[in-house]
Parts: structure tokens; sequence; C-alpha cells
């Protein structure tokens, strides 16, 4: 089976905070968040709620794109949550 590898974005129960992350395993690390086992961040704000997700199939991809997702305004991500899961690789222009 292929890895797929997932550029994520999280927030919390009063959509106050997004956090922007990657992993290999989307299920695994939601299942953290929601459990306060992943410390830092997301457990201070209590973020645990996924919005957005796309897979990669390879880190290298992911990676790039979870920094070019981090580099954006708030404004940017949220309405990346109104695009197609499909259109993240190409969004915004560069």
């Amino acid at each position: 089976m292929e890895k797929v590898f997932c550029v994520y974005i999280a927030t919390n129960k009063n959509n106050t905070v997004l956090y922007t992350g990657m992993t290999s395993n989307l299920v695994g690390r939601i299942f953290q968040h929601k459990n306060k086992e992943a410390k830092g961040f997301t457990e201070k704000y209590n973020v645990d709620k996924l919005v957005f997700y796309e897979n990669f199939s390879t880190a290298m991809d992911a990676i790039a794109a979870e920094k070019r997702i981090k580099g954006w305004t708030r404004q940017k991500k949220i309405d990346l949550n109104e695009l197609p899961r499909s259109k993240l690789t190409g969004y915004p222009p560069k």
C-alpha cells in the first residue's frame, strides 16, 4: 500500500485559531489532537476539529504545501475550505 501524506488545517470549537500541519496518518493525528497527546500549540489552544485536508503522494510535496499555507493570511486559509480538495496544489497562484 502506498503511503499518503496529508496537509491539514484544524481549529478549536470556537473557530478562533487555525493550525496547519502535515502527517502521514491523518486519523491518528486528529485523535492525538482530540486527546491532547500532541503537545504545544494545539494542546494550549484546544485545536481538535479538522476543517480541511488534502492528500499528497510524496512528503516533499506535502511539506511544500504546508509551508505555502503557513505563509497565507487567515482569510486565505478560510477561503481554502470553499475550494474543491484537488485545487490546493495550484491555489493561490504564485
